[in-house]
């Protein structure tokens, strides 16, 4: 049977855009490849047709992923600057449905414990979102507080997230999440608007 060119990228681009989700939601080593295809439309069988392993796929997803969120913080820094950007990473919407939010909050500790070159892909994608968070700092701030400004503000956002996802009470995880803002908003030296 003959496809249509372009066929291959586009179930490649299906793949990677299925995991990049179903690993954000539920874990890396909770998903399996057989389940994973089959939520792609696919047969398990053509898996390796597009990968070389597992591990290939979860660099690609990771790529995917990042993109995304490059993208989103884009718009919510042009839509308004760094505090809206704060304030939308830390919604409920965002905990909620961690398939749609970013890479660094839903499996950094899982990656902890994968090969040094997913590693290496990943701590460059934090490079990049920790370098585009500097950007929007204080330009009273010296370069190398800018640096520990953003780590500080990345960290409180991705263990602010992690923490309200974790809890089992809701009106918990929502302190955590103003928590977290209030936190950020301090380090980034935004006056917190609903204090």
């Amino acid at each position: 049977m003959r496809y249509e060119k372009g066929h291959k990228e586009l179930t490649r681009r299906r793949i990677i855009e299925t995991a990049a989700a179903r690993f954000r939601k539920d874990g890396i080593e909770a998903v399996g490849l057989a389940d994973l295809m089959a939520e792609a439309g696919l047969t398990h069988g053509g898996f390796y047709s597009h990968f070389s392993s597992k591990e290939d796929l979860v660099k690609a997803a990771i790529e995917e992923a990042a993109v995304v969120s490059a993208g989103r913080f884009k718009e919510r820094i042009e839509e308004g600057g760094l505090e809206n950007w704060i304030r939308s990473y830390l919604r409920t919407g965002h905990r909620d449905h961690p398939e749609k939010g970013c890479v660094v909050a839903a499996l950094a500790s899982e990656l902890a414990r994968h090969p040094q070159a997913t590693r290496k892909g990943f701590s460059e994608k934090l490079a990049k979102v920790l370098k585009a968070v500097e950007s929007h700092l204080p330009a009273n701030m010296t370069p190398a507080v800018k640096k520990k400004t953003a780590v500080g503000i990345f960290a409180t956002l991705v263990g602010a997230i992690q923490m309200a996802r974790a809890v089992d009470d809701a009106q918990v995880s929502d302190e955590i999440l103003e928590a977290g803002i209030a936190s950020a908003l301090a380090l980034a030296q935004i006056k917190n608007k609903a204090s």
